[in-house]
């Protein structure tokens, strides 16, 4: 039981949990601008994996014309156009789902599940084309880590203080920045009307559908960048399924978080600590088979308990047609 206990709550589970979450975050951060704008977007699951691979294929086509003696600041330029190949990615396949979600109003579940088909088959596609072989790039190098000063230092502290991405600060940045862009300036507040009541929203001159589009083509870029944090920072390349269903797990936490990026938070950290957990359980004798499913056992149960007080925009997944007067 003791051992059981320790392997729970020690440090280097809460590290590895954090770095887990991270992903999810990104993606169900993108997920509260799209659905406060009113576009249900289940699609994110594809836009992940777009992420993954234009991430992967960009910081190895850079990191191949980088000069063979890298310094410090060359070593980072390869995943720094990984990151934003994975953004853009994610930007442009989200616009598939804009267009024909809000400008001919398609139901937006069928685009989104369209949307996850679409991705599969076309990251395996663009693998063959480029590296020759169906499920997996070439490997690549993700940033130099980084070291929080003197936390580094202190020997209980090192797991969580050492060996960050660069990736995890800017999430959390992205998160107080998303909380106080909704609730603080004339742009968040206009998003979440036209979630709310488009048409008021509409008789008060405010364009209905671009913010619709703002809202969906920012998850599309978040979504991009937490494909592009697994296969640069996480898996160091491309693996098909390597995202594992996190896109939708990503849109429980978002309703977990009750549509609010520090809501989001907090639920992707519990997510992130059960995918940790899964990956460290074994070590104590708990069955295999039971320790791969506890994220979407996590899953199924929040959502089981939350769903019923949860309260979503008004005009989320609902198409907007202006009316004529």
């Amino acid at each position: 039981m003791a051992d059981l206990v320790g392997s729970l709550l020690n440090l280097a589970l809460l590290a590895s949990a954090v770095r887990l979450a991270v992903p999810i975050l990104l993606t169900a951060l993108g997920a509260v601008y799209t659905e406060r704008g009113g576009v249900f977007n289940i699609g994110l699951e594809g836009t992940m994996i777009m992420g993954t691979f234009f991430g992967a294929a960009a910081t190895h086509a850079v990191a191949q014309a980088l000069p063979a003696s890298q310094g410090p600041l060359a070593s980072m330029l390869a995943p720094l156009a990984g990151m934003a190949a994975a953004m853009l990615a994610g930007v442009l396949f989200s616009l598939i789902h804009a267009l024909v979600s809000v400008t001919f109003r398609v139901d937006q579940l069928l685009s989104g599940v369209a949307l996850n088909l679409l991705a599969v088959g076309l990251a395996r596609f663009l693998n063959i084309l480029l590296f020759g072989v169906a499920t997996q790039s070439p490997g690549v190098n993700g940033f130099p880590p980084l070291a929080i000063p003197v936390l580094r230092d202190i020997p209980a502290l090192a797991p969580v203080a050492t060996g960050i991405s660069p990736v995890i600060p800017v999430a959390l940045a992205l998160v107080v920045a998303g909380q106080w862009v909704l609730l603080r300036t004339t742009f968040g507040l206009r998003l979440r009307s036209v979630g709310e009541n488009p048409h008021a929203a509409d008789t008060l001159g405010i364009d209905v559908a671009r913010l619709r589009y703002a809202g969906v083509l920012i998850s599309g870029a978040l979504a991009g960048l937490a494909g592009g944090y697994l296969s640069i920072e996480q898996g160091r390349g491309y693996l098909e399924g390597m995202t594992q269903g996190r896109g939708f797990i990503a849109l429980a936490a978002m309703i977990f978080g009750n549509w609010w990026p520090l809501g989001a938070l907090g639920a992707s950290a519990l997510f992130g600590y059960f995918d940790a957990l899964s990956l460290r359980v074994v070590a104590v004798g708990v069955p295999y088979q039971f320790i791969t499913v506890l994220p979407h056992i996590a899953t199924i149960l929040v959502l089981a308990g939350v769903v019923r007080r949860a309260t979503p925009p008004a005009a989320d997944g609902i198409p907007f047609t202006k009316e004529e007067g």
